[in-house]
């Protein structure tokens, strides 16, 4: 894929610093906007200084700060999220602001700086607790269950007006959760954490029944760029992809292959319920049909991800308990 010059949005952040790599190693001019708030500056290590790289330290909900940084980009990653799913409720209006405000924002700066190709990365959770599984993406929408996926929705349905106004080509990432190298929150994380705290015991949320598909960063990236190199110059409309694997696995078996990995027999304890908490959804397997359409599978399975996940969090300061 030709990309000449590229915005990433959260570009010091997870997914983003590991697009931020594919595609300056590909020749693509990147140009990442984080305000390191949960973006780390060691992810971007192998770029800073490097000719054909900027990092702009700010915030894309400040117009003086995005606007700038977008003109003349080829493309648009909007990445720049919070994902904290579970405090949502506690800072109910945080998802509004940095998920669907900042998205406005985003694309206004982009329609303003000439930019005509957009990609928003989303989320599962906007499915909220489907019917249909695996779950495609024109399955009909269940009442939302978190101001999370809500937050996306409302982002979704911006890029898509915006499409249609503007004549913007889009392309919506419906992902997963997403695991290895750079990886800062989450599951594999907090169980990782908790057992070097003390490896004796560990409490898990919910039932331990909770079924869910994860993707391997990698695979993550490679499916975005697919999507975005099909619909390059598919003006005046936003195309949907589901990103995930086949595979789904549960609690329980995650927190078996987190354990074996380290060598470790703690005492599991379950707190009970069939949610770890308000919005937690007990299933989420993804139909992945469209996406592999275009060509793309995943390389990497569930577990492997586990365990390149736990040996990235091994050898990295954000791995260490305290």
């Amino acid at each position: 894929m030709s990309i000449r010059r590229a915005l990433i949005t959260g570009g010091a952040g997870f997914i983003g610093s590991n697009l931020a790599d594919r595609l300056h190693a590909a020749g693509t001019e990147v140009i990442v906007v984080d305000n390191l708030r949960t973006g780390r500056m060691e992810f971007l290590a192998g770029l800073l200084g490097r000719p054909g790289f900027t990092l702009v330290r700010g915030d894309v909900l400040d117009a003086e700060v995005i606007g700038p940084a977008a003109e003349g980009c080829d493309w648009v990653f909007h990445l720049q999220a919070n994902a904290d799913v579970r405090g949502g409720l506690d800072h109910p209006t945080l998802d509004l602001e940095v998920n669907t405000v900042a998205t406005s924002r985003v694309l206004e700066a982009a329609r303003k700086g000439g930019v005509k190709r957009v990609l928003l990365a989303s989320t599962g959770s906007v499915y909220g607790e489907p019917r249909c599984f695996p779950t495609p993406e024109d399955a009909p929408f269940p009442l939302q269950t978190s101001l999370y996926g809500a937050s996306k929705l409302a982002g979704e349905g911006l890029l898509a007006a915006y499409c249609t106004g503007f004549g913007f080509s889009g392309v919506i990432c419906r992902f997963v959760s997403i695991l290895g190298e750079r990886y800062t929150h989450g599951h594999v994380y907090d169980f990782y954490r908790a057992l070097r705290a003390d490896p004796t015991r560990l409490t898990v949320l919910g039932d331990g029944k909770q079924t869910k598909s994860y993707l391997y960063v990698q695979d993550c990236v490679s499916a975005m760029l697919t999507a975005a190199e099909h619909h390059a110059d598919d003006t005046g409309a936003a195309h949907v992809y589901n990103l995930g694997t086949e595979e789904a696995i549960s609690v329980d078996e995650s927190v078996a292959v987190i354990t074996g990995h380290l060598g470790l027999t703690p005492l599991i304890v379950h707190t009970g319920g069939a949610r770890g908490w308000v919005g937690d959804s007990p299933l989420i397997r993804l139909d992945t049909t469209r996406i592999r359409s275009l060509g793309w599978r995943p390389q990497v399975t569930i577990r492997e991800a586990i365990v390149r996940t736990l040996d990235w969090l091994d050898t990295a300061e954000v791995g260490a308990p305290g």
